[in-house]
């Protein structure tokens, strides 16, 4: 007797990642989502794996086993030691846009490992799904928020037995808003990655470590010296710039309008500014001004409240 078909579906936030010094280890949900849906057929003699994109994803023509939602379907099931199934239907629309800082990627990857827990009854919990994800991709700054939501704090908590992260809730202040302008131009993880320098001297990274811990009470308590201080990255951010024709421009806009700082949102193209929420609109305008000026258009992303993270349907 035939199986019936399962379905499931999931609805994953956007996130930004570094904030500043927060390289590689703070991450903040953004309200910007990818839904996706699987049908799952255990009894198909044909194996084949489909999927149909839309919306932000239309333009992708990769193979649908190269996307990284069926990535992230496969790497639960492997963690689960579940044999992956033989007919896999994939339905993903996306609001997030794609290679620009907004955590695109951790979005699919998180939504393919809901989607096999869901659909295949495996036993995930959200850290073990946020961990998955992370270790695909190296670093836990987009998974961690892409999972749980609101502002998170992932590090690598390995302990000699096995690559692990551990995931911890970071507060916000109700004052400070988070604002984004997200050009149209793109830039590839992987190009953002290469241009980083295998060692640091020792008194940047003194100073990096400062600005992490700036960064994380200036968000929890609204410190307008913590927060500028903090936003001006020394690890990534100077040698990504150079990736990004207008950064100074940009940034300096904000500035003036009213942000306590800037910075590159993950890798860019996305830039992000911290406000008070009273000024988060100016900012924002400002930031699309300074865009247009050098002939790019930008749209605007203004997050206050905390964004959920992935939830099953």
């Amino acid at each position: 007797m035939s199986k019936r078909p399962v379905n499931a579906t999931v609805r994953v936030p956007a996130s930004t990642s570094n904030l500043g010094g927060g390289f590689d280890c703070l991450g903040v949900a953004v309200d910007r989502w990818l839904t996706a849906s699987v049908l799952v057929r255990e009894d198909e003699k044909l194996p084949r794996v489909t999927m149909k994109r839309s919306a932000a994803l239309a333009s992708l023509a990769h193979a649908a086993e190269d996307d990284l939602v069926h990535v992230g379907y496969s790497l639960a099931c492997k963690a689960r030691r579940h044999p992956l199934p033989k007919n896999i239907e994939y339905e993903v629309s996306s609001t997030i846009p794609v290679a620009r800082g907004l955590g695109a990627s951790a979005a699919a990857l998180v939504a393919g490992a809901f989607l096999a827990r869901e659909s295949l009854g495996l036993d995930l919990t959200r850290e073990d799904i946020a961990t998955i994800c992370a270790e695909d991709e190296g670093h836990p700054d987009n998974a961690g928020p892409a999972v749980f939501g609101g502002a998170v704090l992932g590090i690598n908590s390995d302990d000699g037995t096995g690559r692990a992260y551990s995931f911890s809730p970071l507060r916000i202040h109700p004052d400070i808003a988070l604002v984004f302008a997200v050009p149209e131009l793109e830039i590839a993880t992987a190009d953002a990655r290469a241009v980083l320098p295998r060692s640091l001297p020792f008194a940047t990274a003194v100073a990096a470590v400062a600005k992490a811990a700036a960064i994380v009470e200036g968000l929890r308590t609204g410190d307008p010296q913590l927060l500028t201080y903090g936003l001006d990255d020394v690890v990534h951010v100077p040698f990504r710039r150079g990736l990004l024709p207008g950064y100074d421009a940009v940034v300096n806009a904000a500035v003036q309008a009213g942000a306590f700082g800037a910075t590159l949102s993950g890798s860019g193209s996305t830039i992000l500014a911290v406000a008070p929420t009273s000024t988060a609109s100016r900012v924002g305008e400002a930031m699309q001004r300074a865009w247009k000026a050098i002939g790019k258009t930008a749209d605007m992303i203004i997050g206050g409240k905390p964004v959920d993270g992935a939830a099953s349907g």
